[in-house]
């Protein structure tokens, strides 16, 4: 009875998430508000709380952020990838000084101490690449000349998580300065033999993945990727960077079939992670943060906004490109709940957990929407075609 139970939990979860997915569509909006007030709804204190299938929704949250980051790396070569952070540095910089710089200030004023600082900061920091990508190909800007600005930043984003993480894990975990460094020693060693395995030995690693069959590279692009994420959080570095760097390794028309191959299995347990962080949130605490998630959340507007149009800007895009790229920028998501999941499993503070929910949610629904916006006024500031005028004697 205990496997029928849970079988039926599994299967009602997978189909509220196809018809969640398909509202989105209807209302041509990110579907990852919608699996949150989904994950609310059926979690601690929500309307019909879940009762077994807890452990599968907990290893399928693991799995999509691995297979989100690692689908993310397929968009970016070895060489690419060094090559923009080393043009687009002090962009990065800009960006992680404007936009954490409100989280941190918010947590010491809510007297909320130094470690929850550093973890809400790391919130309002980070842009959703995954809620980015799918804006930047819905609204047709992929040939944009503003988006390589935006991609780079993204870029320096991921990476520097890659040492924000470990940091942030270690000041959770209330280890001493040694400890500490330690770890962050442990994450940039293995990063460095992850990228440098990417830059001088792709090749190897893509003879050992590639294959005919469908069937078998699916089974060695996934169990590779699930192992060195897996290794990766052995080592004190975020599962999903090394997930991140696993796609990196891949390119060309491999990592396209890889892609293909992998997108619905990553944005199944995409969904099921986003319906995880919201069962572990109590809806009735999310009321009291209500007032900081919106000021937190129009200052994040307000920061992305600028971000967006210094450094496309910097890169001679002209206006409206800079307001776009700005745009592109705002949307929070993914790495934002993964921060706050960390937090709160470490019990820094009750009230992080719902402020990073009701802040997702506000940025994950206005980002695309402010996007579109900016496409309406695009389209108008565009002139009209002049009418050709016939001449007497064309004819």
């Amino acid at each position: 009875m205990h496997t029928a139970v849970t079988l039926i939990e599994i299967g009602a979860i997978i189909l509220a998430l196809g018809l969640l997915g398909a509202l989105s569509l209807r209302w041509s909006i990110s579907p990852i508000p919608l699996y949150l007030l989904a994950g609310l709804a059926f979690g601690h204190g929500g309307i019909l709380p879940l009762t077994t299938s807890q452990e599968f929704t907990a290893t399928g949250a693991e799995i999509g952020v691995i297979l989100l980051l690692f689908t993310l790396g397929l968009e970016y070569t070895a060489p690419e990838l060094v090559g923009t952070l080393r043009t687009n540095a002090l962009a990065g910089v800009v960006d992680l000084l404007l936009n954490a710089a409100p989280g941190v200030v918010a947590a010491l004023l809510l007297g909320w101490g130094p470690v929850a600082a550093v973890a809400l900061g790391g919130i309002t920091y980070v842009t959703s690449s995954g809620i980015t990508a799918k804006v930047l190909s819905d609204l047709g800007w992929l040939g944009n000349r503003e988006v390589p600005v935006v991609l780079s930043l993204l870029v320096f984003e991921d990476l520097t998580m890659a040492v924000y993480l470990p940091i942030l894990t270690a000041l959770l975990a209330g280890v001493s300065l040694l400890a500490g460094a330690l770890t962050l020693a442990v994450a940039a060693g293995t990063i460095t033999v992850i990228l440098v395995i990417a830059l001088r030995f792709g090749r190897l690693v893509e003879r050992l993945v590639a294959s005919p069959s469908e069937e078998v590279l699916l089974l060695k692009v996934l169990g590779l990727t699930v192992l060195v994420a897996g290794l990766a959080q052995a080592l004190q570095v975020s599962a999903a960077v090394g997930a991140f760097l696993v796609g990196i390794a891949l390119s060309g028309p491999l990592a396209h079939t890889a892609r293909q191959l992998i997108s619905p299995l990553r944005d199944l347990f995409a969904a099921v992670f986003f319906v995880f962080f919201g069962l572990h949130t109590d809806p009735r605490n999310l009321p009291p943060v209500a007032g900081v998630a919106v000021t937190l959340a129009g200052v994040g507007i307000l920061t992305k906004l600028a971000t967006g149009w210094w450094a496309a800007r910097r890169a001679g895009v002209a206006r409206l490109g800079r307001l776009r790229a700005g745009a592109a920028l705002l949307p929070r998501g993914e790495f934002n709940i993964v921060i706050a999941g960390l937090a709160v499993t470490a019990g820094i503070n009750p009230e992080l957990g719902p402020l990073a929910a009701a802040y997702v949610l506000i940025l994950a629904v206005s980002g695309p929407l402010i996007a579109r916006l900016i496409v309406s006024l695009t389209r108008r500031r565009t002139p009209a075609p002049v009418p050709a005028v016939s001449v007497a004697g064309d004819e």
